[in-house]
């Protein structure tokens, strides 16, 4: 029974843990933006070929 009373006295002791690390990610700012990273590697390319394309056709008409 003592067993049973040392692993609960642990894991409190984990789960606070947990809690404050939480904490201080949601405090430091870990989570306010959590949209556009995932997504910002969709449009990376897209920016890439049409700055590629405005500078071929700027070209062109130099030419």
């Amino acid at each position: 029974m003592s067993v049973i009373y040392l692993l609960i006295s642990i894991s409190i002791f984990v789960a606070v843990g947990f809690f404050i690390a939480f904490i201080a990610a949601v405090k430091s700012g870990q989570y306010d933006d959590d949209y556009t990273p995932s997504v910002r590697m969709l449009f990376d390319d897209e920016i890439k070929i049409t700055a590629k394309k405005e500078k071929q056709t700027t070209e062109e008409k130099q030419n």
